[in-house]
């Protein structure tokens, strides 16, 4: 509510997101702030995601959503961190055997040019399916270990308490002293090895 008491004016606003910076991702936290005319409502619509209507002048920050992609930053779990190789960790020529200078930096130029470029092209085939099938895996993984195992197990873990107060009750009674009083029997036993 504005503070007229009247609603605030809700719009959206294709015209700035179309014109955004093409290396700056509409996601990204290091966008750039609005024309002084736009009202500041571009800063909600960013946070509001994409095609999302903005309030304008209410002045409210949503918090971002964790389901966005990632550009920036695309292993902030440090996940694949066994991936990062470079040229220098593959290939290291020592000062004792060394090729020509251009051979060497044509080669690392080919090392990672065609890296890069298989890496894009087989993504590009596969990104989309295998991204798919993991998102259908993960989903029925989850919905089996929600409504499935885990009441099994809570319900093993209700239903087997006597189990579990009767065996203690036994092993404390039964087989506790009798170990107990083979130990005191066998600690006496000393060993001493002598020589010829």
């Amino acid at each position: 509510m504005t503070k007229e008491g009247k609603p605030a004016e809700t719009r959206l606003d294709l015209q700035q997101i179309e014109e955004r910076e093409e290396d700056v991702p509409l996601w990204s936290s290091t966008r750039s702030t609005p024309a002084a005319g736009s009202g500041g409502g571009m800063e909600d619509d960013l946070e509001a995601g994409p095609g999302a209507p903005s309030v304008a002048g209410a002045g409210d920050h949503r918090s971002r959503h964790e389901a966005r992609p990632l550009i920036g930053n695309r292993d902030p779990k440090a996940v694949n961190e066994c991936l990062k190789v470079t040229f220098e960790d593959v290939i290291a020529e020592p000062a004792s055997v060394r090729s020509f200078d251009r051979v060497w930096v044509w080669s690392h130029a080919l090392f990672e040019v065609s890296r890069l470029w298989c890496y894009r092209l087989i993504s590009l085939l596969l990104a989309v399916p295998v991204s798919l099938l993991a998102g259908l895996l993960l989903g029925l993984l989850s919905c089996l270990h929600i409504w499935l195992i885990m009441p099994c197990v809570q319900l093993c873990h209700i239903n087997m308490r006597w189990v579990q107060v009767i065996w203690a009750s036994v092993l404390n009674i039964a087989v506790g002293p009798f170990f107990t009083s083979m130990g005191k029997c066998c600690a006496s036993i000393s060993v001493r090895i002598a020589r010829d």
